[in-house]
């Protein structure tokens, strides 16, 4: 295993040394060995204190180069130049078998010089939910950070009350945001800014840095790459709760997980941030939020191309969005990509909008239901029946002239998601040392498109009507 820091070293000037603090009674309780596996980090880090004494003892490898990063960005719509790694640091870059390069950076490692007065922690509750939604997304085929591996303590974290801290190593391709284009160019910091485009051309996009017009080139991956996973969000109904600029990856994964859910019933304006009083991030609004935030970020392109170059890589977003969307959402009710079968699966969120139906049952329901049944079983979840009828018929018709089966289907539609009254429950028992239900839990949603034995009892949704609101906390 070899440990490189090319962002700290090439990039010096966008970082601050810190060295993380570790916190009392640290225990390692969650590791992701698949993980660990690939990149072919050492066996003996995670057994006994082996990880916790690389990151915080004098000799330890992963703690000595550690930095946190300056970057501003967009929040809630304003800018804001005043951010930075209040409570991360990255620890180095490793690299896998087959060439690919991952960040390794630390959670909730203590104060650093962008904390703003914050203690630099984390709390078991935000950690956990991160561990277990970033895995979750990455197992349901949508582009994500990744987790490596959790610690616990018995030391309290003080949030609205206070709680169990916590750490957690999550994994990227790199830890480069929205954010910190935007700083570089609105402090005009010109020179940092050319180094920064640089590093990204040759480290993480080297095929847009072969052509001739490789700033135009990386502007239009960035966007792509943004339209492709927000589209397999609204596929999978999930909200990721605070889409500012510095919440956002180069790479387009999901990222910095704080106040996220999968939608139950089907609502398209469904928010879940409680402090998202006007509902900027809601469901319904996430691509248009993710295309005004690829704008602000465009700004610090205009230093290498030209306005009309960069409103021609912008505008590719949204046939982008909706040719990923589309052709994802038609294959999960078992229709071929064609715009014809568009105003069925339009009746079909439209029907599940309006029954007391969960969105990802529904799907799966119907995936498992036999298209060729004259009066389905399905009916009976409906209120009007009468409009199931319609619809069904007409989409019994659809079917019989495309190529879908009920194996492709069943293949697309999850039986298990990381619902939030599973993850409070796995969060309740963790706090009380036990973490076997966030094993489970973990195991089950490996492989989301099964449902088995140990999956059932996360597959169904909340029966309480309450609605959920989390804080950015969480």
């Amino acid at each position: 295993m070899q440990l490189s820091h090319h962002y700290a070293t090439d990039l010096s000037e966008t970082v601050s040394a810190v060295t993380p603090q570790p916190l009392s009674d640290l225990t390692l309780c969650l590791t992701n060995t698949a993980l660990a596996e690939q990149f072919n980090l050492p066996t003996d880090w995670f057994t006994d204190q082996g990880i916790i004494e690389q990151i915080f003892s004098e000799q330890g490898a992963l703690g000595k180069q550690a930095v946190a990063q300056k970057y501003g960005g967009h929040q809630f719509g304003q800018w804001n130049p005043y951010l930075g790694d209040g409570r991360g640091l990255l620890l180095g870059e490793v690299t896998d078998d087959k060439g690919a390069q991952f960040d390794l950076h630390l959670k909730g490692a203590g104060q650093t010089p962008y904390s703003r007065h914050a203690d630099g922690r984390a709390v078991l509750r935000s950690t956990l939910r991160e561990y277990i939604g970033s895995e979750a997304l990455h197992h349901l085929g949508i582009p994500s950070s990744r987790s490596l591996c959790m610690f616990t303590s018995n030391e309290r974290v003080y949030r609205e009350l206070p709680e169990p801290g916590a750490m957690m190593i999550r994994m990227a391709p790199s830890h480069l945001r929205f954010g910190h284009f935007e700083y570089y160019f609105h402090s005009k910091e010109f020179d940092i800014l050319d180094k920064l485009m640089d590093f990204t051309l040759t480290r993480h996009f080297p095929d847009c840095a072969s052509q001739t017009e490789s700033h135009k080139a990386l502007l239009k991956a960035i966007t792509l790459r943004t339209a492709r996973m927000v589209a397999l969000w609204q596929v999978h109904g999930f909200v990721h709760g605070v889409m500012n600029t510095d919440n956002m990856s180069i790479h387009g994964i999901t990222f910095d997980y704080g106040p996220y859910a999968f939608m139950e019933q089907f609502k398209s304006d469904a928010v879940f941030n409680h402090s998202d009083h006007e509902g900027r991030y809601a469901f319904d609004r996430q691509p248009g939020i993710a295309l005004w935030n690829l704008n602000a970020m465009a700004y610090a392109f205009s230093r290498y191309m030209s306005i009309d170059d960069i409103k021609d890589c912008l505008t590719q977003f949204e046939p982008a969005f909706l040719a990923v969307y589309r052709q994802t959402m038609l294959a999960r009710i078992g229709l071929d990509n064609d715009k014809e079968h568009e105003p069925c699966l339009n009746q079909w969120l439209a029907m599940l909008a309006q029954n007391p139906i969960d969105y990802t049952q529904g799907f799966r329901w119907l995936a498992s239901t036999d298209p060729d049944a004259l009066t389905p079983a399905l009916r009976d979840y409906f209120i009007d029946r009468n409009a199931f009828d319609g619809w069904w018929q007409d989409y019994r018709q659809r079917r019989q002239s495309s190529t879908g089966s009920q194996a492709s289907m069943l293949a697309r539609n999850p039986a298990v998601i990381a619902r939030t009254h599973t993850l409070q429950q796995a969060i309740a028992a963790a706090e009380q040392g036990d973490f076997s239900i966030a094993k489970q839990l973990l195991l089950a949603l490996q492989t989301p498109y099964q449902s088995t034995t140990a999956s059932e009892p996360f597959e169904q949704p909340d029966d309480s009507s309450e609605t959920v609101s989390l804080s950015c906390s969480s």
